[in-house]
């Protein structure tokens, strides 16, 4: 089987670009924002996660990585003093997700459990010009001939086209925007975790099919070139490795390879800190590795807090 993102990139229509998009890159970089001010929040929260919430010797995973999510989650939410818009989010768990189309002559479906969603009561403005989206016509999408890219995918009947956003998108439901899917890594067994190409695949997917699903309450199912295109961001990690995305969906006109693309942006592989020592090591009596976090990275963090502010700041 080829890379999970190649494949990803076909099936949703999409062109990658390596790194953050100028929109989050702008929030990183602007002083202003004092995104180094919650730095040290973020580590105790690191320590908190992996050092000090268990009576064990090593906390699990599926412990620590929930629980780190959640520690900085709220570290971000310290930001809504400064920006009070932020508080008109909402966490949305264990909600399915539906979303069909169609890619040269076969028809697609992404559905099942997206991950952890944060909503928005306001849409994340597009991320790319209307010249950079007329641009990507000149895209061309690779593929991967004699494999077919579908060669790994789950075969199943079809009796009802879905295009569902979930019970979080209700009529009437005043978070109805979505903003950045989480998703947990958290398997205590490596070979049950998604590895990180794997994980980044599975982000784009849901993202496109959060974006798709919207897209389609919004404008109807009529394939089209968007005038206002959807954004949707996600972020995965084990409790350690994070992967950052944003994803924007240009166009729901996804049968040919022609015309206009997708948009992914995608900062792969950052490390948050490089090792948590849970017991200080002892040799002759004397400790040589004392209890800690170490190799914190600050800029992983405001990465995770880039994408938070984003579409607010």
């Amino acid at each position: 089987v080829f890379p999970g993102v190649r494949q990803a990139q076909w099936l949703t229509k999409t062109k990658l670009v390596e790194g953050l998009p100028p929109a989050v890159q702008g929030i990183l970089d602007n002083p202003v924002h004092g995104l180094q001010e919650l730095e040290e929040r973020a580590k105790y929260a690191v320590s908190h996660a992996r050092l000090w919430d268990t009576a064990e010797v090593a906390p699990r995973r599926e412990q620590y990585c929930p629980l780190l999510f959640e520690n900085l989650i709220h570290t971000c939410r310290l930001m809504s003093g400064k920006y009070p818009s932020l508080s008109k989010r909402m966490l949305a768990r264990n909600f399915r997700i539906a979303a069909t189309w169609e890619r040269e002559s076969i028809l697609l479906q992404v559905r099942g459990l997206s991950g952890i969603l944060m909503n928005s009561m306001t849409p994340i403005p597009p991320v790319a010009s209307k010249e950079e989206i007329l641009a990507t016509k000149e895209h061309v999408l690779e593929t991967f001939y004699p494999i077919a890219p579908t060669i790994d995918l789950q075969e199943v009947n079809v009796y009802k086209e879905l295009n569902d956003t979930g019970q979080c998108f209700r009529d009437g439901y005043p978070y109805s925007h979505p903003h950045t899917l989480f998703f947990l890594e958290s398997a205590n067994v490596r070979t049950d975790r998604f590895r990180p190409e794997q994980l980044r695949a599975k982000m784009l997917m849901f993202a496109f099919g959060n974006a798709l699903a919207k897209a389609k309450a919004l404008h109807g199912n009529d394939p089209k070139v968007l005038e206002q295109p959807v954004v949707v961001q996600s972020v995965g990690t084990d409790g350690q490795l994070f992967q950052f995305m944003v994803f924007q969906l240009n166009t729901t006109d996804l049968v040919s390879n022609d015309g206009v693309k997708n948009l992914v942006w995608i900062d792969s592989d950052q490390n948050l800190y490089e090792k948590a020592q849970c017991v200080p090591e002892v040799k002759k009596k004397v400790v040589t590795k004392p209890a800690g976090i170490s190799g914190f990275q600050p800029d992983t963090f405001k990465k995770f807090l880039a994408l938070y502010l984003h579409g607010t700041v």
